[in-house]
């Protein structure tokens, strides 16, 4: 059982990366093959509509064509048995980097058909941890669950499952002082850190370990 992570977000131990190393340890406490991968490691672009994944009767049709750091990724996780997503929000929206890997996931594997059918062979197990300095009630206020909807429709309709952790008011700076971050009160952010952050780790890891005992 092999069980694929993947980090959208630039750092490597903030607090995408530790709720998606926390989701695989979930997924190893239950026997599970691990990896994650840094996207932003990677040197590779968007799609870029060549369209050689609808070409008919063409060698890569139900595949992406283009050959660069990406590649190998998305073969791995067309042999996963399970993917976990994470991104920060950025401008309302995940990261370009996420973004654009989506594109390349996703798109290859849907039919140009009417029903839009999923051209990958079996379900799969997916899920995203999306982290976000504003609160549960200013996502919901600001309309960010409309845009997050997408996600959840495509990945849905590719791979046959899908579910979405939410971890809001994240910690953003190890030290608020030396940056003018006045739109948040500091004293709050470390309440919620200490108080709440915890408990997300813990439903990262629940994730994992969903997704281990589901894919047996």
């Amino acid at each position: 059982m092999k069980i694929l992570a993947i980090n959208g977000s630039p750092r490597k131990n903030k607090n995408t990366a530790t709720l998606l190393n926390k989701a695989l340890e979930g997924a190893a406490s239950k026997g599970a093959e691990t990896e994650i991968v840094h996207l932003y490691n990677q040197n590779y672009k968007g799609c870029i509509s060549c369209f050689s994944c609808k070409l008919k009767d063409g060698k890569n049709y139900g595949k992406c064509a283009l050959k660069d750091d990406l590649a190998p990724i998305l073969e791995k996780a067309a042999n996963a048995d399970a993917i976990i997503l994470g991104s920060p929000i950025y401008l309302s929206s995940i990261t370009g980097v996420m973004r654009s890997f989506l594109e390349r996931l996703v798109f290859p594997y849907l039919s140009y058909t009417p029903d839009h059918s999923s051209l990958f062979p079996r379900k799969t197990q997916t899920g995203f941890i999306y982290t976000m300095n504003v609160s549960r009630k200013r996502m919901q206020d600001s309309g960010y669950e409309h845009e997050f909807k997408f996600t959840e429709m495509y990945m849905t309709k590719i791979f046959g499952s899908f579910e979405s952790l939410f971890v809001n008011d994240t910690y953003q700076f190890d030290d608020y002082s030396k940056y003018v971050a006045t739109l948040f009160d500091e004293t709050e952010k470390a309440k919620v850190r200490k108080t709440q952050f915890p408990k997300d780790c813990e439903n990262a890891f629940d994730m994992g370990v969903r997704f281990a005992t589901q894919t047996k």
